[in-house]
């Protein structure tokens, strides 16, 4: 038994390659790290990667533990919960050049326990963040990058907080081409569980979905990906580009991103047909008193107007007028509609109310305000997504732009103020993150983090945002696993959700894999991996 004031002697044992292979972290390339995710069953074992036991490490102020399952080799260091405990690694490296660090976790408090990362004496990173995994079997990893000396290398990890660190099970050592591809794994997982035709009807969820792989697409190239898009777009549109849907809704209306995406990359005209019908819907399509679309045309959803609406239609409407000459409307209309949305449902702090209803007459409406009782995370995820868009796209001496700015601006204020410190996510019901049944839901939190992500780039909001992005994306990464089949599992999604009181969201299943889920981590994924 070891005793947590000793130091160990023993030096790092070199694991060799085993059977299993694990895909490394994501690395940010403007820092060179890469944030947490859940690991497969063994560290990395390829040809490109060597993996170390942390029971087998020099280890200061810590004992080798084996009582929470899921470790590596014959245990893990459970680090004493003090300032300075440590576990330093001897690693081999056969020439010198960058090298891809992947140390193996498990957190099973609620409070982020950060560490020092030196490389041969020398701090490459300070205050690391390793936050809590839900339990301490929930094993996940941390990357990062460094440079190594050719030969042996000494790599210690330092808790820099009186938490002490977390559970440390191993470090596995890769070149950084060994890093996985979150994004490309995704989208090959999904279209390997669904075929164009299984994958779903005419829906927004799905529509989410295909535009995140279309985002893989235009990086990769790969042509797979739109050819996907385009079989899935041909159930609905045929030769003469009839689409046989109503459109009756905000909600029927997102999927038209794909047909002017599908337009613009083959050029066929029945795909700008189609996307006319959602234009042309639009000239009769209801509105409340101040030129708001109605989230639905249906007695059920008449005069209300819900957050999740502005990206049902906003984004395809400043793609369509650009891609078919009409933005002198569609730009205008756009910033009117998050405008109009944004002065009734944003309240002071920040945030926004799920719903506003004019008439007051829906069961959640507040008799006074018209408001819907609680800030519902991902209601707010789809107008920061949307705003964001709006933004890009409208020029910058549009009359509307200075009051979208200010909106935006204070959202990211209530954005910062309601992150959880523990994971870097937000909460199921925004603001009452302090109740023990709400919960951290992945899909907006991928939506937060890239509107904060973007909105710091494009200058929309204070730079400083773009760390509050990075905390989010630590977060969401740490939802994303390799299942053992191989495939990608994102997890805590919460499905398709109405106006409610705080009980009924915080009772929303959450669900693995929702297209919802799915399509916001890729739409993040693709801004994050390259900031």
């Amino acid at each position: 038994m070891w005793n947590a004031s000793n130091t160990s002697d023993l030096r790092a044992r070199r694991r060799r390659p085993g059977p299993r292979a694990l895909l490394l972290a994501t690395v940010l390339a403007c820092t060179g790290l890469a944030v947490p995710h859940p690991a497969a069953a063994q560290p990395a074992t390829t040809a490109d990667a060597v993996g170390y036991e942390a029971e087998s490490a020099q280890v200061h102020l810590g004992t080798v533990a084996a009582d929470h399952p899921g470790f590596t080799g014959t245990g893990f260091v459970d680090y004493t919960n003090v300032t300075g405990s440590y576990v330093e690694f001897t690693v081999d490296a056969a020439q010198a050049g960058d090298a891809a660090l992947t140390l193996r976790f498990a957190n099973g408090t609620t409070t982020d326990r950060p560490m020092d990362i030196t490389v041969n004496g020398t701090k490459v990173a300070t205050g690391v963040s390793f936050p809590s995994t839900a339990t301490w079997t929930g094993w996940q990893t941390r990357t990062l990058t460094a440079a190594l000396t050719a030969g042996a290398n000494t790599v210690r990890a330092t808790a820099s907080t009186a938490n002490g660190g977390p559970n440390l099970d191993s470090l596995t050592v890769g070149t950084p081409s060994a890093v996985t591809d979150w994004s490309t794994a995704m989208v090959d997982s999904t279209t390997a569980r669904y075929t164009p035709t299984t994958i779903g009807g005419w829906s927004y969820p799905v529509g989410l979905y295909l535009y995140g792989q279309y985002l893989t697409y235009q990086r990769t190239h790969n042509p797979a990906y739109l050819a996907y898009i385009k079989s899935y777009v041909d159930r609905f549109v045929d030769a003469s580009g009839v689409i046989n849907q109503s459109f009756n809704s905000l909600d029927s209306m997102q999927a038209g991103r794909l047909l002017v995406i599908l337009h613009h990359e083959t050029g066929d005209q029945r795909y700008a047909t189609a996307a006319k019908t959602i234009r042309d819907r639009l000239n009769t399509y209801p509105r409340t008193a101040d030129g708001g679309f109605w989230h639905a045309d249906t007695s059920s959803r008449a005069h209300q107007l819900w957050a999740d609406g502005v990206y049902m239609v906003n984004p395809f409407l400043v793609e369509y007028g650009k891609e078919f000459h009409d933005s002198a409307y569609t730009n205008e209309e756009a910033a009117k509609q998050l405008a109009v949305y944004g002065s009734h449902l944003q309240v002071a702090g920040g945030l926004l109310k799920h719903a506003w209803d004019e008439s007051r007459t829906a069961g959640w409406s507040d008799p006074t305000t018209g408001l819907a009782p609680e800030h519902w995370c991902r209601a707010v995820g789809w107008y920061s997504m949307a705003i964001v868009n709006v933004l890009d796209a409208i020029p910058a001496d549009a009359p509307r732009r200075p009051q979208l700015l200010t909106i935006l601006r204070n959202l990211a204020t209530g954005l910062e103020r309601t992150q959880d410190p523990a994971t870097g996510r937000w909460f199921q019901v925004m603001d009452k993150g302090d109740r023990s049944d709400n919960w951290t839901e992945t899909s907006c939190s991928s939506m937060f983090t890239y509107a904060l992500s973007r909105g710091a780039q494009q200058g929309y909001v204070d730079h400083h945002f773009a760390a509050v992005a990075q905390r989010g994306y630590q977060g969401v990464l740490a939802k994303v696993s390799l299942g053992a089949d191989g495939l990608t599992n994102l997890t805590d999604i919460t499905i398709g959700t109405n106006v409610g009181d705080y009980a009924y969201y915080v009772a929303r299943q959450r669900a693995t894999n929702d297209f919802h889920g799915l399509g916001a981590f890729l739409i993040m994924n693709e801004q994050m991996r390259t900031r």
